[in-house]
């Protein structure tokens, strides 16, 4: 690192930066840009109270409805709202990407990448008492974690959760299962159908799981098991279904008509566009984010990882159906690239505007109708944000 630069940043990391067009100034606005909640519905009514406990003014965010920012060194984890469940963490710009996917009541909605959960509590918000909303992350204890938000805010009632491969997931939105016709042999339907979900299950049934998890300790392989139930709400529309009633499969053609209203497909990325992701490589050291942010090799893969999963949410969205494409990289390569041949491979894909963005503090990415955050236009951490529109052709 050169002693004379003004960035506690290393010079491959600036290399990196200019090399994606992207201002090394963004990583000096940490001490500039604000931490935001979202306020459960039904608890507006206690902001001042939250102000209290708090000890800080909540400042409305004008441009995105039910979020409020906060001076950037307040901690909400020990705050008494935070406990009693009133008050969420997320990102501003984060809440943008699910206002992008415009959900409507009775909409089906998968979440490909839902850890941690914020934003899966918050399209269960915008649910209330209709659709559902499915949830999966190839990590369990990543899962698990959303599992905890979903029953902390009370808003698992119509979400179902999976330990899955979001490369692979085939699992069409639960109401349809029995109206459809399986592309694959009829399952013989033995056994209890799905009780009401309880974290207190018999001793045969925790058991089973314990014996599923040491077989799924190593990354799930493709084909070798049936993605991991973990979570489902009263109103998911598991409760009284078979086994094989909940992972039956549709041929493609059906999915057509049968598959999701929308879809989120919140990638892994590098993160560089996070100023506290990167101020955190000053204590686990710069070594570690050459291996984490700047490996070519790690990058390719992630790309690829990447258009794996655009790909797949998309196979599982309805014609006439949305999805949401989104990172927290600046970088071109996880972005732009990988919309570009995505349209260019699904003829069937459309980019569309995101209505509500005309009065959000944000850049257009490099290609028409994408969205940039970034903590200097927008106050909020970077993020990249593609919408696109399933066609019948």
């Amino acid at each position: 690192m050169e002693e004379s630069s003004e960035l506690p940043l290393p010079d491959a990391f600036l290399d990196f930066l200019k090399a994606n067009g992207l201002d090394p100034s963004i990583y000096t606005a940490s001490d500039s840009t604000p931490r935001y909640i979202r306020l459960k519905p039904g608890c507006e009514a206690y902001s001042q109270e939250v102000e209290a406990d708090m000890e800080c003014k909540l400042e409305k965010v004008g441009w995105l409805p039910g979020f409020y920012s906060l001076p950037p060194d307040i901690r909400i984890a020990s705050s008494k709202a935070y406990q009693e469940g009133k008050i969420y963490g997320i990102d501003a710009a984060s809440g943008a990407a699910v206002i992008a996917l415009g959900i409507s009541a009775g909409d089906h909605v998968l979440d490909l990448c839902a850890a941690p959960g914020a934003k899966l509590c918050m399209i269960s918000e915008f649910l209330g008492d209709s659709g559902s909303v499915t949830g999966i992350d190839v990590a369990r204890h990543r899962i698990a974690a959303c599992r905890t938000m979903l029953q902390k805010y009370a808003l698992g009632d119509r979400c179902r959760l999976f330990v899955a491969d979001g490369t692979t997931f085939s699992l069409l939105p639960v109401e349809f299962h029995s109206n459809s016709k399986s592309c694959e042999p009829a399952l013989e339907e033995k056994g209890d159908t799905f009780r009401e979900w309880t974290s207190r299950r018999p001793y045969k049934e925790r058991k089973k799981a314990t014996k599923a998890m040491k077989t799924a300790a190593s990354p799930l392989v493709p084909g070798t098991q049936h993605p991991e139930l973990i979570f489902y709400g009263r109103h998911s529309g598991v409760v009284g279904l078979y086994s094989s009633e909940l992972y039956s499969t549709v041929c493609d053609s059906e999915i057509s008509s049968r598959g999701y209203d929308k879809v989120l497909v919140d990638a892994e990325c590098t993160h560089d566009g996070s100023i506290r992701h990167i101020q955190k490589f000053e204590n686990w050291g710069w070594t570690t984010f050459q291996r984490r942010v700047l490996d070519a090799e790690r990058t390719n893969s992630l790309t690829v990882l990447q258009f794996k999963l655009l790909s797949n949410g998309f196979r599982l969205l309805k014609v006439g159906g949305l999805l949401v494409y989104s990172t927290c990289s600046l970088t071109v390569a996880q972005n732009e690239d990988v919309v570009e041949l995505f349209l260019k491979e699904n003829a069937s894909a459309e980019l569309q505007e995101v209505d509500a963005a005309k009065n959000w503090p944000c850049k257009s990415g490099r290609i028409p109708k994408t969205l940039r955050f970034d903590p200097l236009t927008s106050q909020t951490s970077g993020l990249f944000v593609a919408k696109f529109k399933k066609l019948g052709i």
